[in-house]
């Protein structure tokens, strides 16, 4: 309308300007001009100059005023356009239109607009088709897009036959059309598929990514059924099998969990639609599939006939009836539908009742004496009564339900300073919204999820609503609050979040079920066998004890895969960054206000690769430090139990309450050693569970004299001489100052090294430090507390405790603060044995005998007891133990003893620690009838305890004396420093595969913390000393290093025909190398693409390191744990024995003696394959190999033999038969060591 109204006042100001005499003409030549431009010269005469002039002057009005309608057309519908409204002439002497311009006909355009409203109406007509077409488009994709929005339900079969069925039956309009079609489709034999379909990925790499695409699928299906998108999830079961391209994604496993959820809902039309898919892609149904039907029908109250076709049916598969009720992952109520069901079409059926399986007893020899029945197992009782252990329990219960734990951290409390106050009143209000904001960005990622997954893609959608939006609100800010100031990589933080969330999820389900009402229940029984006035009717063990109590435990929750844990905490992560900010005045107060983000992500080389790194902003870190708040949050996992642990019973069942702990801990994405364990028979696992079992029912407590000096020294300035870390405060600071331009470059070179070693320094500072803090917040929460430590084992058998912070694994301050919660008294020896404990730990008396040990340990009495009463104020002798804290907290207990009236009659909480000399090279010696090695590892009689570290230090020594006469320049340099410490942790490791490269390594370590040694010869003297470190142990241990060889090249030529080296130990483990073929996985999007390895394959891809030691090493540990002394060992891993000193200590050093030479005795070394294997190509026959080893392999080529260096038995081999083989036994090569019975029995064990 402005422009309107400016070209009507430009039309009057025209008519003003005209003079009264001379209608048209204009006053003076140049007003117009001024008004409209400089006016442009013409050639033509006045009288036409002015007539075009003022026809000019029209014509612009004109056209102004059909521009002003026209832009007035897109809110008008009918635009008309009107006479311009132009000064009326005088009709003689004036001013003549154009004739052009003068009326016409009738008809014809009024005025002088015709043209301009001609032109006008054309592009108005243009412009109004285009608009229908725009809207014929719009209504078009909206209408598509409503259709692929709309969750589809008929199934599309790519078998004509079944899809002319199912498009006839739904056409037609019987009764009952869909029982009636059930009964049809449960007759009609499954569709063939095509060859090409049916057969499976040849290529190990596609066959592990198809089992990663069917997991991932699987799981989706579940969650959704748990969150109650069963539409979203048929909608994505009918996409998927619409896709014809083999091999086939779809399981049987997959439809019966849709199956599942439709009759839960009565739904049986769709449950119809459900099994045309499942015979349309070649399926038959089985167990559940028919308990599906039958629930649906048995909800919607169906005639007997239908379900008596079914039942009928289902016999002609070759399905029992009673296998309905038995081993289906079903709930009471799908039971009791289910059962309502069979009784309407057979009302006399009654579910048998399900027998208790007979007693199954381990085949394993070593553990026959122990699981015998005439036997009588006395198992330790607790020292706390039924009532103490109840209240225990109840408290465990409400922490694990929690799923998270806040302790009081050790720090030093800063003071309450006016800006301490602000930052924590800051930081409050900044969780306040970011809880917020996280709850909305949630919501925004469902919505979005949830539009993908109508595309027929698996999505997170079910993951992200299996838990609360403020719950995943409140896990995403402690993730955040425990990020460090360095950052972490993007792909380790999604997993953990992909973990948490879980785990999370697995605690609620127990939850919403009856299962802790029920666990309730059974441990109140099972405490009966534990608690100090307990009483049972018959002695037995604790899993033997639980599995009685009652039926077994409800199907485990299958663990999300690996891909989907890492895509859910990627996105979780994701969101984390996006809506968490914060004001940028934190971080530069003379700013614009504005919002900056809380984390970064950025890139950083970590080795040779470029990694994604979630950080934090530092104004953020500053605020959190300016806070200084004093809690600490763990996962309830994290934390030792405050009640005796579950007993293993199965390898997914036992330790925590509610938290989901694996049997056999491994790489999360690797599944080879879970299967193996599933395929297992139970009996064979018996001793490996009940071994873990007692690990778990030993109390401990802290050692609170100890822990208020450890607290001292870590809320000072620490003490990195005795083990506790230093503040980042006192980390090396870098230079100062900025080098001039013209600096050299060797200077600029030596000042990024100095900055390197002094970021470097800070980071293992900041992890130790952190490290130090979790363990001591733990043990000053658990202080005057009784808790328990429950254990799991590695793949080779190994006993680790499942909490990782707090546990008596750790270093020598770990160590330290732990002491037994049940007491014993001394006994007449035991204050004996403490004191030779104490000479052990101080690492003076290696090589002396044990009454030798003890006269030193009565010569500095007076310094052990001055470092009891004065530990930081007095002489000080025990900080120069090898194991300082150990010794100061022995020292203590002696003394207790000391001082007491009697010290028989002492009352001793504190571990005694025995431990074999390298076991790892004692079974090598034993192997290899290595005489001088089994001399030097303890295991030949000898007047005094040999010392094999020393020995190899030794005989180093001996060849570098030798190359330094030669004049070789290191081992010159080496003179005085070649000691028991520096070469001990190769000799330590060398059995366990180390490398030539990671003895260096170690070796490097100890040069470098020797003060007087030169520097810059601690690269060229690593070198020197490894080598000669081999040659030493290859000299002393000959049919050593000769086993490890033909280890090695088994396990080469394992891997090289394509299997994987696996074997079952003697307790009955199965062990297989967890060295696979690994299947790269992608997840596109995001802030990053993350690339991942996912190892779902059993081939072998490298050749692995011979751990036969490790296994060795933890096999004769674990059986010591069911001896029927067991009562008397407290607590053995695998590091030293644990024991409490008492009047029956010999009998506990005996026990752990007889069950390795019991171990010796019986074990049959026999690698019996774990799954059935095929049978093999060639015959098999026993070999020669060192130390008398048999091996069972298939006939190989000579060649081959000539490589491996073995040769045919002859006379001297002994036959598989006769050792009780199977000769089939075996995929391609397999190990089987045989210890031989007669290895010497062990010497007493030296403490």
């Amino acid at each position: 309308m402005s422009a309107l109204r400016w070209g009507r006042g430009a039309a009057g100001l025209g008519r003003a300007l005209w003079p009264a005499g001379h209608p048209g003409l204009l006053a003076e030549e140049g007003a117009l001009g001024g008004v409209w431009g400089r006016r442009r010269s013409s050639s033509a005469s006045p009288c036409e100059q002015d007539r075009g002039k003022d026809w000019g002057h029209a014509e612009l009005l004109e056209v102004l005023e059909a521009r002003v309608r026209q832009l007035q057309a897109d809110c008008v519908s009918e635009v008309t356009v009107k006479r311009v409204d132009v000064a009326r002439l005088p009709e003689a002497g004036g001013f003549q239109l154009p004739r052009k311009a003068q009326p016409g006909a009738e008809g014809a355009a009024p005025g002088l607009s015709g043209r301009w409203a001609e032109k006008l109406d054309k592009e108005k007509w243009t412009m109004q088709k285009r608009r229908q077409r725009l809207e014929v488009k719009l209504q078009e994709r909206a209408q598509k897009l409503a259709r692929k929005q709309q969750l589809r339900v008929e199934p599309r079969l790519l078998n004509g036959q079944l899809a002319a069925c199912l498009q006839r039956w739904e056409q037609g309009s019987p009764c009952n059309p869909w029982e009636e079609q059930l009964a049809w489709l449960l007759q009609e034999a499954p569709q063939r598929l095509s060859g090409e379909a049916q057969q499976a990925p040849a290529d190990s790499g596609a066959r592990a990514q198809l089992e990663s695409q069917q997991q991932r699928l699987l799981a989706f299906f579940e969650c959704c059924l748990l969150t109650g998108h069963l539409p979203l999830a048929h909608h994505v079961l009918v996409i998927q099998h619409s896709k014809s391209r083999p091999p086939r994604l779809l399981t049987l496993a997959m439809y019966n969990t849709v199956m599942l959820g439709w009759a839960r809902k009565g739904s049986f039309r769709e449950l119809v639609y459900v099994l045309f898919m499942v015979k349309d892609a070649g399926l038959a149904p089985d167990l559940l599939s028919y308990a599906a039907a039958l629930q649906c029908l048995g909800r919607l109250d169906r005639d007997a006939s239908t379900i008596q076709r079914c039942l009928q049916q289902m016999a002609q598969d070759g399905l029992p009836l009673h296998g309905l009720f038995s081993g289906l992952p079903l709930c009471e109520e799908d039971q009791a539908v289910l059962l309502r069901a069979v009784c309407k079409a057979q009302p006399g059926f009654r579910p048998p009742p399900q027998p208790r399986p007979p007693p199954q007893v381990s085949s394993s020899p070593l553990l026959r004496d122990i699981y015998e029945k005439d036997l009588p197992v006395s198992y330790p009782r607790l020292h706390l009564p039924q009532k103490e252990l109840e209240r225990l329990f109840q408290e465990q219960l409400r922490v694990e339900m929690a799923t998270t734990v806040t302790v009081e951290s050790v720090e030093k409390a800063p003071r309450l300073t006016p800006e301490v106050l602000r930052a924590r009143k800051t930081l409050k209000g900044l969780r306040a919204r970011w809880e917020a904001a996280l709850c909305r960005a949630l919501q925004e990622s469902k919505a979005s999820e949830a539009q993908a997954a109508r595309e027929g893609r698996p999505t997170l959608l079910p993951y992200l609503c299996l838990l609360g939006e403020r719950e995943c609100a409140q896990l995403l800010l402690q993730t955040l609050q425990a990020l460090p100031p360095q950052g972490e990589s993007l792909l380790s933080l999604a997993q953990q979040l992909g973990l948490r969330a879980f785990n999370r999820h697995v605690v609620q389900r127990k939850l919403l079920s009856n299962q802790v009402r029920d666990l309730e229940k059974r441990y109140s029984q099972y405490l009966h066998l534990l608690a100090s006035d307990g009483q049972v009717a018959e002695p037995c063990l604790p899993r033997q004890h639980w599995e009685a109590l009652g039926a077994p435990e409800a199907p485990h929750e299958q663990p999300w895969p690996l891909p989907v844990l890492v895509q859910l905490g990627k996105q979780l992560a994701e969101l984390l960054v996006r809506a968490v900010h914060m004001p940028s005045s934190l971080a530069a107060p003379q700013g614009p206000p504005k919002l900056i983000p809380v984390l970064y992500h950025v890139y950083s080389f970590r080795s040779f690769r470029q990694i994604g790194i979630l950080k934090p902003h530092p104004a953020f870190t500053q605020l959190l430090a300016a806070a200084a708040e004093r809690t600490l949050t763990f996962e309830a996992a994290e934390v030792p139990m405050l009640c005796p642990p579950l007993p293993w019973t199965s390898p997914h069942s036992g330790a925590f309450l509610l938290s989901p702990t694996k049997l056999m801990r491994s790489v999360e994405g690797t599944t080879q050693h879970q299967r193996l364990l599933e395929r297992c028979p139970p009996a064979e696992l018996h001793g490996a569970l009940d071994a873990l079992t007692q690990l778990g029912n030993c109390a401990w407590r802290v050692n609170g004299r100890v822990l208020d000096l450890v607290l001292e020294l870590f809320t000072a300035k620490g003490c990195p001489r005795l083990g506790v870390p230093a503040p980042l405060s006192e980390a090396p600071r870098a230079p100062e100052g900025r080098l001039p331009r013209d600096a050299p470059p060797a200077r600029k070179a030596e000042l990024r090294r100095e900055l390197a070693r002094c970021l470097k320094a800070a980071r293992e500072m900041h992890s130790l430090r952190a490290d130090a803090l979790y363990r001591l917040s733990l043990a000053q929460h658990l202080r005057r507390r009784v808790f328990w430590l429950p254990h799991n084992m590695d793949f080779r058998g190994r006993a680790y405790p499942c909490p990782p912070h707090f546990n008596h694994l750790g270093s020598d301050l770990a160590r330290a603060l732990l002491e037994f919660a049940q007491g014993r008294p001394l006994g007449p020896h035991g204050l004996d044995w403490l004191k030779i404990h104490l000479v052990n730990l101080t690492g003076l008396k290696k090589r002396e005998s044990l009454r030798a040990r003890l006269a030193f340990a009565d010569e500095v009495l007076e310094h052990v007891l001055d470092s009891a009463d004065r530990p930081m104020t007095g002489r000080k002798w025990w900080m120069e133990a090898d194991e300082p804290w150990q010794a100061l907290a022995c020292c203590m207990e002696i003394a207790q003893a000391v001082r007491a009236p009697d010290p028989a009659a002492h009352i001793s909480h504190f571990p005694v620690h025995q431990d074999g000399s390298c076991n790892g090279l004692q079974h090598y010696a034993a192997l290899g009838r290595d005489s001088v090695g089994a001399a030097s590892v303890n295991l030949m009689p000898s007047d005094l305890p040999q010392d094999v570290y020393s020995g190899v230090a030794a005989q180093v020594e001996v060849f570098r004396q030798q190359d330094a006469e030669q004049g070789v320049r290191v081992a010159q340099v080496l003179e005085g420093f070649i000691g028991r410490k520096v070469v001990k942790q190769t000799v330590m490791t060398v059995v366990y595969g180390v490398t030539r490269y990671g003895g260096r390594l170690q070796i490097e370590k100890r040069l470098r913390e020797l003060s007087d040694f030169p520097q810059e010869f601690v690269w060229e003297a690593s070198h020197y000393l490894v080598r000669q470190v081999f040659h030493s142990l290859q000299e002393m241990f000959s049919g050593t290093r000769a086993i490890q060889r033909w280890l090695t090249e088994s396990a080469r030529l394992i891997a090289h025909t394509g299997s994987a080296v696996e074997w079952v130990t003697p307790l009955g483990i199965p062990i297989i190398q967890p060295y696979h073929h690994e299947s790269k996985i992608l997840i596109n999007g995001g802030i990053q693409s993350l690339t991942f390895s996912s190892s779902g394959d059993t081939s072998q891809h490298r050749v692995p390191r011979p751990q036969e030691a490790q296994h060795a090493e933890a096999e004769e540990r674990l059986p010591a744990q069911l001896h029927p002394l067991a009562g008397l060992l407290a607590h053995d891993a695998h590091g030293p024995a644990l024991l409490q000193e008492g009047p029956d200590f010999r009998v506990r050093a005996r026990l752990l003696l007889d069950t390795r030479g019991r171990r010796r005795r019986h074990e049959p070394g026999v690698p019996r394959a774990v799954r059935p294997p095929a049978q093999p190509a060639h015959p098999a026959r026993p070999l020669q190999v060192p130390g008398e080893a048999v091996l069972l392999r298939p006939q190989v080529p000579e060649a081959v033999q000539e490589r491996v260096g073995l040769q045919a038995a002859g006379h001297a081999a002994v036959g598989a038969q006769d050792r009780g083989f199977q000769p089939g036994a075996g995929e391609g090569l397999h190990l089987l060591l045989q210890l031989t019975s007669g290895v010497p029995a062990a010497p007493c064990a030296t403490v």
